[in-house]
C-alpha cells in the first residue's frame, strides 16, 4: 500500500536529514591520554548539540515536502535526534573509536548514494525497499572489498585526514581502522561509514546465533573465510515493514538507542517508545503490555448511548405532543369564546326582535289611550267650530321636543332610549351595551393582535359570523350566495381569465394528438367542470393550461386576460391540485396547511389574516376534527383517504389563488364530502377565483352546482363548452335526449365512450359530435376531420381513433427505435427547460424571500426529523454495532497503523451514512416538484434539509467513534479520528444528495453501495499508473491518508523514520 512516488520523496528528504548528523566539526578529537570523564562529557554534549542545532538548515525543505505530517519541525527533530540527555551511546562510541567519530560518519555524497540505491530498490520492489547491498563504489567494489564493506561494520578515513562532510559529489576514501559499528549507529552493507539511529530505535551490537548463522537481532551473516570478523551494529535503517528489528520492541521502551527496558505493570509501551505510558484508571495493563485495554470505557459508553437511544425511541413524540396540546387548548378556548359571542349575538338579536314588537304594541296602546282622553276634554267645545272628534283634524300636534313644558323637561329613561334606538336602527347589534367580540375585535387592526389567543379569537369570530349568515342562506343558489356577500366582506382577488384558441398538443416523434382544436375560455368567478371518458385528455388539458405539459408539441394560443403570456409568469397566484395526494405524511393537517399559507401568501399580510385564511379553509373542508392528526404514510396509518384528498385541495386554497386547477379532487370522496368540497370551492369563486376541475361521475346535485361544463371526447376534441344549465338543451337539439331518472353527465359520458349508441332517428354519429360543435360555433375544422366525417356518413359508424393520430404503417424496427430515442430526449429536454428556465413574474404578489422561507422550511424539516426519531435511533444503533465489530476485529498493527481497520471504517461509514442521507431527498421528490412549481424557493428547501442533516454529520461520527476507538485503541487521539470522520460523513452526504436528486430510489441505493467499495479498491492499487492517478481524486484515499497521518503524528519514531508508512494507503 505504499506509493512509489511517495517513497522517492520520503527517502530523499529522510537522507537529506541525515546529513545533519554528519556535520560534526572535524577538529573535535579524542585522545586517550588520561583526561577526566568531565572532558568526555563536554565532548559528548558538544556532539549532541551539533545534532540539535542543525534542524534549521533543512527546515524549509522539510516543511514544504512533509508539512502534512510534521507540525513543528524543531519539536519533531528534537524528538528524533536530541541526544542531550541520552548521549551515553555517543560517549561509548567515542571511547570505542578512540575519538575519530567524525572520520567515520557518512558524508553528504555517501548519504546521497545510499538514498539513491534505496530508491532504485523501491522502484523495483513496488514501493517497499528490501535492499541487502548497494552498487559498487570507490570503497566497496569487486577489486576492493574490505571488512568495513560488510553489514554492521565501518572504517575511518584516518585521524590525520580531514573530511568535508558537506561534500555531496565525492565519496572519500575510507579504508582504515575497520571495526564493528558503534551501538546506536547503523552501517549499511556496501558502505564504510556510520549513520546515527534516531530515538525510539534499538541498535545494539549484533550477536551471532550459532544455530541459524545470523547476527541477531539483525538478518545478516558473517563473511566466509574471515575468522576474525565478528557481528557488528545495525546494517540498515528503513521503514517498519522492511526492518522492524531496528525499533524498540512492543512492550519495551528505549530511553536511548542502546538501551531496552521492559514495561512495568500499570504502564504500556508501543513499538518505538522512549518512555512508558501510564494506563487509564479502568484499563488493564500487565507487564510488557503493548497497548492498554480500554474496552471497559467502550462498554460504559455503549450502555450510556443505549439508554439515551431508548429514551428517544420511546419519548420522541412527547415534546411535539405537549406543545400541540397547549396550542390546542389555546385554540379551543378562542373557539369557545367565539361561539359564546355568536350565541350572545343571536340571543341579543332575538331579544331585540321581541323588544321591538313590544315597543310597537306599547306605542299603539299609548296612542289609543291619549286619543280617548283628549276626546273627553274636547266635548265641551262642541259647537265652537272645532273639528269633529275622531277625525284626524281633531288630533293635536305632537311635536317631539315640545311634549313637555320647557322648564319641566325630564331626562329620557333607558327604556325610552332603547325604544328610540330600535326605531332608528333596528338592525344594530349594540343594544344594552352587550360587547360582541367580532365587532369590537374588528375595530382593532390585525397588526395590533399579538397574542395567540387574540389572533384565534379574531379568526373564529369572523368564521362564526360567516356561519351564522350561511345559516340564513341554506340554499346556496347563486342568488342566495350573492345575498350573503352583502353581509360578509369578500376580498376580490386579481382576476385571471384563461382563453384558448385552437389548442392542440401532439406527442413529439409520435404524431399522436392528445388535444386537438380546443377553443374556449375559463371565466373568473365560475366553477368549471371538465368531463369525458377515459383517454379523452382531461388531465392533459389542465396540464396544457398550466404549462406543465412536457414532451409535446403545442400549437394554438393560450391567452391570459386577453394577452399571450406564459402561465409560469402567474404561478404565484395559480393553484394546481394534482391527481395524487402529494401531502407530507409526517406532518399534521394544520401543519401542512399552515406551511403552505406562510410560504405562498403575501409577505406583508398580517399573521391574524393568515390564521383566518387557514382556519376558514379547515372549517370549510370539514377538517376540524382531524386538524391535529398526522396525515400518515404508507407505513404509518393517518387520516382517511377522503380527508387526505381534502388536505390536498386545502394546500392550494390557503394561498388564495386567482386560478385554481384541480385534477379529480372528488375521486375517492363520498357524495356528502364532495358537496362539502364544492361548497368550499364555490365560496372561493365568490372572491373572483377562476376554478376548473376534472370530475368523474358527479351526482346530479353536484353536477348542478357547477357553472360551466367542458365535455371532451376521445382524442382531445371538445363536444361541449358552456353553461351547465344549457347542456341538456344543446344535446336535445342534436336529437340526444336524456332518459328520465338518468344522471345527465353519466349518460353523456356513456355516449362518448360508445357504451350507448344514439338513436338512429337522431341521425347523429358519436364521431360527428366534435365536428357539430365546431361547425355550430364557427371554429375552423381540420380537413382530415371533414374527410373522416364523410367516410362515416357513407356507412362507417364505428367509433375509432383519429386516423391522423396513428403512426405510419410499415415502419422498420430501427425507425421505431430511433423515434423512441428522439421522444425520450425531447421529453428530458422539456423537463429540464420547465424546471430550470425562469419566466418573468407577472403575478403582482410578493411572497416571503429566501431567508424567511428558509426559516419556515427549517421548522418543518425539524418537526419531520423529530417525528422520525425512531428511524434515527435505528441508524445510530447500527453504527454502534458496526463500531464494536470493526473495532474488535481490526486490531491495531504498528507496521500498518491499523490501516485495515480504517479501510473497513471508510467503507462501512460511507454505506450507512449514504443510505440515510438519501432519505432526505429521494422520498420527497414529488413534494419538492409540487412546491417548486408553485414558486417556493428551491434554495431555501435545500439549505434547510442540509442544515438539519448537519446534526447527523456531527453526531454519527461521534456515535461510531465512541465504539470503534475504545474497542480498537489506535495510536491517534479520538479527536483526530473524529475530525477525519466528520469530513468523511460530510463528503459522503453530499454524494448521497447527488445520487438521490439525479436517480430514482432503486438505482440511487445501488450506486451508494458500489461507490465506496469500488473507490476503496482503486485507492489501494499500487502497480497501475492510471489507477494511481484516478486514486488521487477518490475521497476514500483522502480519508485513509488522513487516518494514517493522524496515527503517524502520535508516534515519535514515525515522524522521521517511517515515511513509507505515512504515505501508505
Amino acid at each position: 500500500m505504499v506509493t512509489i512516488g511517495g517513497s522517492f520523496r520520503a527517502a530523499m528528504i529522510f537522507f537529506s536529514l541525515l546529513i545533519i548528523a554528519s556535520r560534526i566539526d572535524n577538529s573535535v578529537s579524542y585522545a586517550d591520554d588520561g583526561n577526566t570523564n568531565t572532558g568526555l562529557d563536554l565532548l559528548t554534549d558538544a556532539i549532541s548539540a551539533r545534532f540539535s542545532n542543525y534542524s534549521a538548515v533543512f527546515k524549509e525543505d522539510i516543511t514544504r515536502e512533509l508539512g502534512f505530517c510534521i507540525d513543528n519541525m524543531d519539536d519533531e527533530w528534537n524528538a528524533a535526534f536530541n541526544f542531550t540527555k541520552k548521549s551515553q551511546f555517543l560517549a561509548d562510541c567515542i571511547k570505542a573509536t578512540r575519538g575519530d567519530v567524525s572520520q567515520r560518519l557518512c558524508t553528504a555524497a555517501e548519504i546521497k548514494f545510499y538514498s539513491s540505491s534505496l530508491i532504485d530498490e523501491a522502484m523495483e520492489s513496488g514501493g517497499i525497499p528490501t535492499i541487502t547491498y548497494f552498487k559498487p563504489n570507490k570503497n566497496c567494489n569487486l577489486s576492493s572489498w574490505i571488512s568495513g564493506c560488510e553489514p554492521g561494520w565501518a572504517c575511518s578515513v584516518g585521524k590525520d585526514q580531514k573530511v568535508d562532510l558537506k561534500n555531496s559529489k565525492d565519496i572519500p576514501i575510507r579504508l582504515q581502522d575497520c571495526q564493528p559499528c558503534c551501538e546506536g549507529f547503523f552501517c549499511p552493507h556496501g558502505l564504510t561509514c556510520m549513520i546515527p539511529c534516531p530515538l525510539g530505535s534499538y541498535c545494539p551490537l549484533g550477536k551471532l546465533n550459532k544455530t541459524t548463522g545470523y547476527c541477531d537481532p539483525y538478518g545478516y551473516q558473517l563473511p566466509p573465510e574471515e575468522s576474525n570478523h565478528t557481528c557488528g551494529g545495525a546494517d540498515v535503517w528503513a521503514d517498519f515493514l522492511s526492518a522492524p528489528e531496528l525499533f524498540c520492541s512492543a512492550g519495551f521502551y528505549c530511553p536511548s538507542t542502546n538501551q531496552k527496558i521492559p514495561c512495568s505493570r500499570g504502564n504500556y509501551c508501543r513499538a518505538g517508545s522512549t518512555k512508558p505510558t501510564q494506563c487509564y484508571r479502568l484499563a488493564t495493563c500487565e507487564p510488557q503490555t503493548e497497548n492498554q485495554n480500554i474496552t471497559a470505557y467502550g462498554i460504559l459508553f455503549f450502555a450510556g448511548i443505549m439508554l439515551v437511544l431508548l429514551i428517544i425511541y420511546n419519548c420522541s413524540d412527547q415534546a411535539l405532543s405537549t406543545r400541540e396540546r397547549k396550542q390546542a387548548k389555546s385554540r379551543e378556548a378562542a373557539a369557545r369564546s367565539a361561539r359564546e359571542t355568536a350565541q350572545s349575538r343571536e340571543r341579543w338579536k332575538s331579544a331585540k326582535d321581541v323588544a321591538r314588537k313590544h315597543a310597537t304594541g306599547l306605542q299603539a296602546q299609548l296612542s289609543r289611550t291619549f286619543t280617548r282622553k283628549k276626546s273627553v276634554r274636547q266635548d265641551p267645545l262642541k259647537g265652537l267650530g272645532q273639528a269633529k272628534p275622531g277625525t284626524d283634524a281633531a288630533l293635536p300636534p305632537m311635536p317631539v321636543d315640545a311634549s313637555q313644558p320647557k322648564g319641566n323637561k325630564k331626562e329620557e329613561g333607558s327604556l325610552t332610549k332603547m325604544m328610540k334606538e330600535l326605531e332608528e336602527n333596528p338592525d344594530s347589534h349594540d343594544g344594552f351595551n352587550v360587547e360582541i367580540g367580532d365587532k369590537n375585535m374588528k375595530k382593532q387592526r390585525a397588526k395590533q393582535l399579538q397574542t395567540r389567543s387574540q389572533i384565534f379569537k379574531y379568526a373564529y369570530g369572523q368564521i362564526e359570523k360567516e356561519k351564522a349568515l350561511q345559516e340564513q342562506q341554506k340554499n346556496l343558489t347563486f342568488s342566495g350566495v350573492i345575498s350573503m356577500t352583502s353581509d360578509i366582506e369578500i376580498t376580490r382577488r386579481p382576476p385571471i381569465e384563461v382563453g384558448f384558441k385552437d389548442l392542440t398538443l401532439t406527442l413529439k416523434g409520435k404524431k399522436k394528438h392528445l388535444l386537438r382544436c380546443v377553443t374556449g375560455k375559463l371565466v373568473p368567478g365560475h366553477v368549471s367542470a371538465v368531463m369525458g371518458p377515459s383517454g379523452a385528455g382531461k388531465t392533459t388539458f389542465l396540464s396544457a393550461l398550466t404549462g406543465k405539459a412536457t414532451g409535446c408539441t403545442k400549437s394554438g394560443m393560450i391567452l391570459i386576460n386577453g394577452k399571450v403570456e406564459s402561465m409560469q409568469s402567474y404561478k404565484k397566484i395559480i393553484g394546481y391540485v394534482p391527481q395524487d395526494d402529494i401531502v407530507h405524511g409526517n406532518l399534521t393537517v394544520e401543519e401542512n396547511l399552515w406551511f403552505s399559507a406562510r410560504c405562498r401568501l403575501q409577505a406583508d399580510l398580517p399573521k391574524p389574516e393568515k390564521v383566518l385564511v387557514v382556519e376558514r379553509v379547515i372549517e370549510s373542508l370539514g377538517l376540524q376534527p382531524v386538524r391535529d392528526s398526522l396525515v400518515g404514510t404508507v407505513e404509518k396509518r393517518g387520516i382517511s383517504g377522503g380527508q387526505r384528498k381534502r388536505v390536498n385541495v386545502g394546500l392550494e386554497m390557503v394561498m388564495e389563488p386567482s386560478l385554481l386547477i384541480l385534477d379529480e379532487p372528488t375521486s375517492g370522496l363520498d357524495s356528502s364530502s364532495s358537496q362539502l368540497l364544492l361548497r368550499a370551492l364555490r365560496r372561493e369563486a365568490l372572491e373572483g377565483v377562476n376554478i376548473c376541475m376534472v370530475v368523474h361521475q358527479p351526482s346530479y346535485t353536484l353536477f348542478r352546482m357547477f357553472d360551466d361544463l367542458i365535455l371532451l371526447a376521445k382524442g382531445g376534441l371538445i363536444v361541449y363548452l358552456g353553461p351547465v344549465k344549457k347542456v341538456e338543451e344543446y344535446f336535445s337539439g342534436l336529437g340526444i335526449q336524456v332518459p328520465d331518472r338518468v344522471n345527465p353527465p353519466d349518460y353523456f359520458i356513456d355516449i362518448l365512450e360508445g357504451i350507448i349508441k344514439p338513436s338512429t332517428s337522431s341521425g347523429v354519429n358519436v364521431k360527428d359530435l366534435p365536428l357539430r360543435w365546431m361547425l355550430q360555433n364557427g371554429y375552423p375544422v381540420p380537413a382530415d376531420m371533414l374527410d373522416s366525417a364523410g367516410m362515416a356518413a357513407a356507412g362507417e359508424s364505428a367509433h375509432g381513433g383519429n386516423p391522423v393520430a396513428a403512426g405510419p404503417d410499415g415502419q422498420s424496427f430501427a425507425g421505431d427505435l430511433w423515434e423512441d430515442v428522439k421522444f425520450s430526449v425531447e421529453q428530458k429536454k422539456d423537463h429540464l427547460q420547465h424546471n430550470f428556465l425562469k419566466s418573468k413574474d407577472l403575478s403582482d404578489r410578493r411572497t416571503p424571500g429566501v431567508l424567511v422561507q428558509y426559516k419556515y422550511f427549517l421548522g418543518r424539516v425539524g418537526k419531520q426529523r423529530l417525528r422520525e426519531a425512531r428511524i434515527q435511533v435505528v441508524d445510530f444503533l447500527i453504527l454502534l454495532l458496526a463500531g464494536i465489530c470493526l473495532g474488535t476485529l481490526a486490531k491495531v498493527n504498528d507496521a500498518t497503523f491499523g490501516a485495515m481497520g480504517y479501510l473497513y471504517t471508510v467503507i462501512a461509514v460511507s454505506l450507512l451514512c449514504k443510505i440515510t442521507a438519501m432519505r432526505s431527498f429521494s422520498l420527497d421528490k414529488l413534494h419538492y416538484m409540487r412546491e417548486s412549481s408553485s414558486g417556493m424557493s428551491s434554495l431555501a428547501y435545500f439549505l434547510a434539509k442540509d442544515t438539519i442533516d448537519h446534526f447527523n454529520t456531527i453526531v454519527k461520527p461521534a456515535v461510531y467513534m465512541s465504539m470503534f476507538y475504545f474497542f480498537n485503541n489506535p495510536r491517534s487521539s479520538i479527536l483526530d479520528n473524529y475530525v477525519v470522520l466528520v469530513c468523511l460523513v460530510y463528503c459522503v452526504t453530499g454524494i448521497a444528495y447527488a445520487l438521490a436528486i439525479y436517480f430514482e430510489p432503486g438505482p440511487a441505493q445501488l450506486w451508494s453501495v458500489l461507490l465506496p467499495v469500488v473507490l476503496s479498491l482503486i485507492a489501494n492499487q499500487e502497480n497501475d499508473p492510471f489507477l494511481n492517478q484516478v486514486a488521487e481524486f477518490c475521497y476514500t484515499k483522502w480519508a485513509l491518508e488522513a487516518f494514517l497521518i493522524a496515527n503517524a503524528k502520535r508516534a515519535a519514531y514515525t515522524k522521521l523514520a517511517i515515511f513509507h508508512n505515512v504515505l501508505s494507503a
